[in-house]
């Protein structure tokens, strides 16, 4: 509490979330988030979308996965660089869990049924520095679209 009172008139800006730290947990859920985002809208159907990945991948209940969201959102937010974000996963986790984000990430931009250029292009990014092969992620990406 005390913490949270010294960052408040520490910061005359308002008052502000601390950055959570930079895991691998975390990192994905930016990354589910700038996904989301990545149209310019950020959905009501994106936003269950990522609480519903988020506590299907982590095992906490629907209020733990919306308040991880909202950190996530806090690190999307301060870290621009899409490939810094993903750098930190690259690092981090194995080929199976790569693919698992890159299935995770395509369920969010299919939430609101609609497919952006924008959306395509972030996620074929994101897959280039994650080391995906691109045919393994258009399969995946197909096996999300149900195509």
């Amino acid at each position: 509490m005390l913490e949270r009172l010294t960052t408040f008139f520490n910061n005359p800006t308002g008052y502000r979330t601390p950055l959570p730290e930079a895991d691998a947990s975390h990192a994905m859920g930016a990354l589910l988030v700038r996904a989301a985002k990545a149209d310019k809208h950020y959905l009501f159907e994106e936003i269950a979308m990522i609480d519903r990945i988020l506590a299907q991948r982590h095992g906490i209940n629907p209020v733990a996965a919306a308040k991880m969201r909202a950190e996530c959102e806090v690190l999307e937010k301060d870290i621009p660089d899409t490939t810094a974000i993903a750098d930190i996963l690259e690092h981090a986790i194995g080929v199976d869990e790569k693919e698992a984000t890159l299935t995770a990430l395509w369920q969010v931009v299919f939430a609101d049924g609609i497919k952006h250029d924008e959306e395509d292009e972030l996620l074929h990014r994101i897959e280039a520095v994650l080391g995906v092969a691109p045919e393994r992620a258009k399969e995946l990406q197909r096996r999300v679209a149900g195509v």
